[in-house]
């Protein structure tokens, strides 16, 4: 994975990237986000390391095979206010930034084998991997890829002691056995940052389950032999082994045991009600969903999107008409299992689609410290797309979230650049009726008409078409909002949705 953008010509301002730290707790240093690129500060007592790190035939291994981020040293000048002896680093972007608590089950192993693959390698290349968290991965369309150089130490040839084996097992294993014997939604990590305690699923789980094979050792055994008046894993002095190859042979054993229980704890995700939807939908005849393809391919073939965001993505139909179009996509869905389906395909087929579970009525919060270490869903997505696609999703909101239409069509102009494709639902569809719930004073007078009128500050419509179940697909184009009534350059970035009322 090569940079995206040749190295920055600009000077950083420190006194606003300090003030625009996206990371603090790593002692080796901070992370900067800006427009277009990441920066990474390093402190001097870390900078020979990295730079020894940076230079080895391992580093440039894994950036050839792009499970590292592509990395670039920052000319000193660049920085002149920097203090002496510090390393800053250039990383490409990965956009949009996705947290673990927005991963299906299947990213969660993805991302999980990864760090596995990387720790294995990292041993016979006399290193070893002291960072094994789900933070530090993102994900490039459907491929996992780390993005911390500094999680790499030169390994001592006589350890057989994985330092990060307990971090891999709170942050990544855990989360997957809570979720598959607890029911405990993996979005719950949002809340956990250093991952789950072995006791609290002890504590939550039913006694026979406690003596489960993949549970005993890293929860059931980690639990009672643990005590408050001995040491964690971490602070033990690693054990002396005279012969380095079985100091190898323990590690390579430890991480293939550890591959192996990620592999059965990401089995079985729950069925979803909805992931077999455009299966079973009665409201669509073949003809309807072959005349909705046809003119969501008219589209995208004519306006050529680059970017597109598919919110209401379910199993990804429109989402892999974008990608085979040219465009690199964002799948959004609340749906955790149809979007499973997705990324398996996205995976197989290489195509470019980044998912996110999410909901767009009930976006992801900031977290973190004064909700500044993780970024929300609307900041990271807000103006990045050239066409946002909901299609069945406007009833959805107005019914299942009662949000006004008004609201909505602010929502899409902070999202799109230009180009919006949604689908109309009216109140005489089936499925409005189901939801619709004897509210009909409410909402059962609204029309095509209601939604033109409510989106008429930003957009204006440019292309429609009437599917013979009365649903209409349009195509709306930004407008400037300034009020001059014209067509919003490609290049214009819409206002941002931090302040949206919704």
């Amino acid at each position: 994975m090569k940079l995206d953008d040749p190295l920055s010509r600009e000077r950083w301002d420190l006194v606003a990237l300090n003030n625009n730290a996206s990371t603090f707790h790593d002692p080796a240093g901070q992370l900067y986000l800006t427009p277009s690129h990441l920066l990474r500060r390093i402190h001097p007592a870390l900078a020979e390391r990295t730079r020894t790190f940076l230079d080895s035939p391992f580093r440039a291994a894994l950036e050839r095979s792009g499970d590292l981020v592509a990395t670039e040293i920052v000319p000193p000048t660049t920085i002149p206010s920097a203090t002496a002896g510090e390393l800053w680093l250039q990383h490409s972007r990965i956009d949009p930034i996705s947290y673990p608590w927005e991963w299906t089950r299947a990213q969660w192993s993805a991302a999980a084998d990864l760090a596995l693959r990387l720790a294995g390698q990292a041993i016979d290349a006399g290193w070893s991997l002291k960072d094994a968290t789900p933070l530090n991965i993102l994900f490039h369309g459907a491929q996992p890829v780390l993005v911390d150089v500094l999680s790499f130490e030169p390994r001592d040839s006589h350890s057989g002691v994985w330092l990060a084996y307990w971090q891999f097992v709170r942050t990544f294993l855990l989360p997957l056995l809570a979720a598959k014997y607890l029911g405990w939604p993996l979005e719950a990590t949002l809340f956990c940052r250093d991952g789950y305690e072995p006791a609290t699923l002890y504590r939550a789980l039913q006694p026979w389950q406690r003596l489960y094979p993949s549970l005993l050792d890293v929860v059931t055994l980690a639990t009672l032999l643990e005590s408050p008046a001995s040491s964690t894993q971490s602070s033990r002095r690693a054990p002396f082994i005279s012969d380095p190859p079985m100091a190898t042979h323990i590690l390579h054993k430890r991480v293939a045991r550890l591959a192996k229980q990620i592999r059965h704890a990401a089995q079985a995700d729950p069925k979803s009600q909805r992931s077999g939807y455009e299966k079973i939908a009665a409201h669509y005849r073949p003809a309807d969903v072959e005349s909705k393809q046809q003119f969501v391919q008219r589209i995208l073939d004519r306006c050529r999107p680059a970017q597109v965001l598919d919110i209401g993505a379910n199993t990804g139909t429109y989402s892999l008409i974008a990608a085979d179009a040219g465009a690199k996509v964002v799948a959004l869905d609340s749906d955790r299992a149809a979007l499973e389906i997705l990324w398996r395909t996205a995976n197989s087929e290489k195509k470019a689609v980044t998912i996110l579970v999410a909901n767009i009525a009930r976006p992801t919060p900031a977290a973190g410290w004064r909700n500044q270490e993780q970024l929300s869903v609307l900041e990271r997505l807000s103006g990045r797309f050239d066409m946002v696609l909901m299609l069945a999703v406007i009833h959805q909101l107005i019914l299942r979230e009662q949000v006004p239409l008004g609201h909505i069509g602010e929502l899409c102009a902070c999202l799109t650049r230009r180009w919006l494709i949604l689908e109309w639902v009216p109140p005489s569809d089936p499925m409005f009726q189901e939801w619709l719930r004897g509210r009909d004073d409410l909402y059962g007078h609204l029309s095509e008409a209601d939604l033109t009128h409510a989106f008429a500050p930003w957009f204006h419509i440019v292309d429609r078409a009437t599917l013979s179940n009365q649903r209409t697909l349009l195509l709306l184009e930004r407008i400037d909002t300034s009020g001059s009534g014209t067509r919003l350059d490609s290049n214009q970035r819409p206002l941002p949705c931090q302040g949206m009322n919704i």
